[in-house]
């Protein structure tokens, strides 16, 4: 298998902190830079999200904005990623960075338990957000945490609310969600080929689960994601120096595949995002 694999990076995400591994990076300025050092490792795509001073999650639309131009000062070409998720915002404010128009952004189509709560996507919700991609020109990302997700998402295309091809995330090991489980993983693959043959995926596996994610990602012809927001260490005992060592650690996996690290031109070109200079 030669296919390039696309690795995203999810540099940040709403809940790891300094206390939990010092490299995270928090500010815009840390994100930045930490950013830049995984683009130069071989992630094609940043998914992004942004802190308050004292490192909770917000939604605000000028941070993002500022993170969204110095990702595209200082990597140029990089596919950025904002999310809409849900631990950092409520309704439509989870979207209020959309106008910034970033070339892709999360996409959750239902709802499911995580750790300590049930994560909200009502259908109003996902609707307007779905809209305001489709206004932006902006590429959804469906983050995918139950199999129902997978259907909802192809229903949403069949009926014009997503355009298509999609690009649809397998989210594994997140606790009272889906397991890192292979046999589901694969139907994940098929069902997302039943319904939706023209689609593009990866995965994402939370906490231990991501390096063997990220290998089932590459060995089954799907591109991966990797990073901060799902997992600070390396192995139990080691802590991740940096969002580079893990995409490094993809990239590795990747060779040991056959499969090229697809370069920023290459994973816009395989899901269909405008061309930049």
């Amino acid at each position: 298998m030669s296919d390039p694999c696309i690795i995203c990076v999810a540099i940040t995400g709403s809940v790891a902190r300094k206390e939990n591994n010092p490299a995270v990076p928090i500010t815009v300025s840390e994100q930045i830079e930490s950013t830049h050092a995984a683009f130069e490792a071989g992630a094609a795509i940043a998914h992004c999200h942004v802190r308050n001073d004292d490192e909770t999650p917000t939604s605000d639309p000028d941070r993002f904005a500022a993170l969204k131009e110095g990702l595209e000062k200082h990597c140029p070409g990089m596919i950025v990623q904002l999310s809409t998720g849900g631990r950092s915002g409520a309704g439509k404010a989870r979207g209020g960075m959309l106008p910034l128009r970033p070339d892709m952004a999360s996409l959750s189509v239902g709802s499911n338990n995580f750790p300590t709560r049930v994560y909200e996507n009502p259908p109003d919700l996902v609707d307007w957000l779905a809209e305001e991609m489709r206004t932006h020109d902006i590429k959804p990302e469906i983050e995918a945490f139950d199999l129902s997700h997978i259907v909802q998402a192809a229903k949403m295309a069949d009926d014009g609310r997503l355009k298509t091809p999609l690009h649809v995330q397998f989210v594994m090991g997140v606790k009272n969600a889906m397991p890192a489980d292979e046999r589901i993983f694969d139907f994940y693959i098929e069902t997302l080929d039943r319904f939706a043959p023209d689609a593009q995926w990866c995965g994402a596996g939370i906490g231990p689960n991501q390096l063997t994610v990220n290998e089932w990602c590459i060995a089954k012809g799907g591109h991966t994601r990797t990073g901060m927001e799902d997992n600070v260490r390396l192995d139990r005992d080691t802590l991740a120096p940096s969002n580079a060592a893990l995409v490094q650690r993809a990239a590795e996996l990747c060779e040991k595949h056959g499969r090229p690290v697809a370069t920023w031109r290459q994973a816009r070109q395989i899901l269909g995002l405008r061309d930049v200079a």
